[in-house]
């Protein structure tokens, strides 16, 4: 029978890909991620996962996982996912 779990609450660090920061999201990847797309209405960046290249779009969020590890989360599971703490 299966069991129900509930995530640990774990502390995460995170910004969210605008076309204004796209400098400032490379470095809190620690330069791990290469732009892809930049126009006006839209900026890509690939970022180098756990799981192989992802491509992080504006308004996606990047992620620095417990590892030390980055993925991008598009912004509707963020916020589902994450509350903001002091």
């Amino acid at each position: 029978m299966a069991k129900k779990f509930r995530k640990k609450p774990v502390v995460i660090e995170a910004i969210q890909l605008t076309k204004e920061n796209v400098v400032d999201v490379l470095t809190f990847c620690n330069n791990a991620g290469n732009i892809v797309a930049s126009n006006e209405d839209e900026m890509g960046i690939s970022i180098l996962t756990l799981e192989g290249t992802m491509t992080a779009n504006t308004g996606d969020y990047i992620i620095k996982g417990v590892k030390g590890e980055f993925y991008p989360c598009k912004p509707d599971i963020f916020e589902q996912t994450y509350e903001e703490v002091e």
